[in-house]
């Protein structure tokens, strides 16, 4: 079984739980919680928490048709069936549901240095991206203006801070400045979610940054 080292912020859980994370930050945690038993776990206890303070609310009356709707809704209506957070192929199931399917349904493309990319449809609220780096590549050295999380699905990479294996989640923000080098031996795959555009350090990511919508 993998060991995970790097886990969500309890700010992370807790928002994820009250459903206040932009999409594409939802995607990166839900699909972290399929892999990871821990945050998990630290979920469900917010879900918990949560519930308790919703039942200490003071009850609100319903109108005359609540029933008569709810019932048709439940009859007639379109009502999707929530997504496994439970891991399924070589992508988790919340993942798979965004991509179309497996692994093999991404559609890479190339953004230079050997490093292809796959940019997944979410909300405007962040920018989300499957990355396929080869084993031993680098990464241009950046900062950020806001928050990426990055979660590994395959392979490790390492930069300024540590060492992160499959399963692992890298929380950066503004303060951090680095350049993920993709380890030896099998190529990396993560599953990147920004709020706000990289800040490269070298001038030719910054001329190509436009068209790679990084």
């Amino acid at each position: 079984m993998t060991e995970i080292k790097h886990h969500l912020t309890d700010a992370l859980l807790m928002a994820y739980s009250a459903g206040t994370l932009p999409e594409g930050f939802s995607l990166v945690v839900a699909t972290h919680i399929s892999l990871c038993d821990e945050c998990r776990a630290r979920m469900h206890e917010f879900d918990a928490v949560g519930g308790a303070v919703v039942d200490e609310q003071a009850p609100v009356a319903m109108s005359d048709h609540s029933l008569a709707t709810t019932l048709d809704l439940i009859e007639n209506g379109d009502i999707p069936a929530p997504a496994s957070r439970i891991s399924s192929g070589h992508f988790p199931t919340p993942l798979q549901d965004y991509v179309g399917g497996d692994l093999d349904a991404v559609r890479w493309r190339r953004v230079g240095g050997g490093v292809r990319q796959a940019i997944l449809k979410v909300d405007e609220s962040a920018s989300v991206r499957l990355l396929h780096i080869p084993a031993g590549v680098a990464v241009p050295d950046h900062g950020h203006r806001g928050t990426e999380l990055t979660l590994v699905l395959q392979g490790a990479f390492s930069d300024e801070t540590d060492r992160f294996g499959k399963g692992d989640i890298e929380v950066a923000t503004q303060d951090l400045n680095h350049q993920p080098i993709a380890e030896m031996g099998q190529d990396c795959i993560c599953l990147a979610a920004t709020d706000a555009p990289l800040r490269f350090n070298s001038l030719i990511p910054r001329l190509l940054q436009p068209f790679l919508k990084i």
